[in-house]
């Protein structure tokens, strides 16, 4: 899998390069501000793209409208933002176009190598991977919402949530000590209260997702 980094801290940036390598990741190009990363992508066309939301010159939101220009030039990229700090507005920016392939992560869940390079590759193939800190503040706005999501039951906001970071229904089982049976009864009662049409799994759940976010966005226009 092709990969370019933008990230200016060179630390980090080498890290993340050695970690990639290690996890059979070839690291194609590394970028040190915005600017050069777009230009790195529109070059090099990566099969995903990671990058830190702050970026030079200002160190504000560089990196993060950087992704959506990539996103906007080429919605077939996939692309992972890394932040310090959890900001709600940048989730609900990257998933406006109605599609997967998109992930939120703090820079601390880089330390847990197995579960970090697992959201790269589940990003890189189509789905999403929000960081659970994130999670934990959207669910909170979202038991809130009107419309469908808002007639979740906590249950399903739980399993929902779940699927938000990307975690499979096994995992979802375990995590909330139900049977994968439940889960999927859950899932299913999700994507009906959503209006989501029998369709592949995978892509249900990444739009169910994104009517998650939805309607965050939503309460906050």
């Amino acid at each position: 899998m092709r990969v370019i980094i933008g990230e200016d801290e060179v630390l980090l940036r080498e890290g993340l390069r050695h970690l990639l390598t290690d996890g059979g990741f070839e690291v194609v190009a590394v970028a040190g501000d915005a600017e050069s990363l777009l230009r790195e992508v529109a070059l090099l066309h990566p099969d995903l793209v990671i990058t830190d939301i702050r970026m030079p010159p200002t160190h504000t939101d560089e990196g993060l409208i950087a992704a959506l220009r990539i996103r906007e030039s080429d919605p077939a990229i996939p692309v992972v933002v890394l932040s310090q700090y959890v900001q709600r507005r940048y989730a609900t920016e990257l998933f406006d176009q109605n599609i997967g392939g998109f992930g939120y992560l703090l820079k601390q869940r880089i330390a847990d190598v197995k579960t970090f390079t697992a959201d790269l590759r589940r990003v890189a193939a189509g789905g999403t991977a929000l960081d659970p800190e994130v999670v934990s503040v959207l669910v909170t706005r979202a038991s809130r919402a009107s419309g469908a999501v808002g007639s979740l039951t906590p249950r399903q906001l739980e399993v929902l949530s779940l699927m938000a970071e990307g975690r499979s229904n096994a995992r979802i089982a375990s995590q909330l000590f139900l049977t994968e049976k439940a889960v999927v009864q859950h899932t299913s009662n999700i994507y009906t209260a959503l209006g989501l049409p029998p369709d592949a799994d995978d892509h249900r759940r990444v739009l169910a997702v994104i009517r998650f976010l939805a309607s965050v966005a939503d309460e906050d226009r």
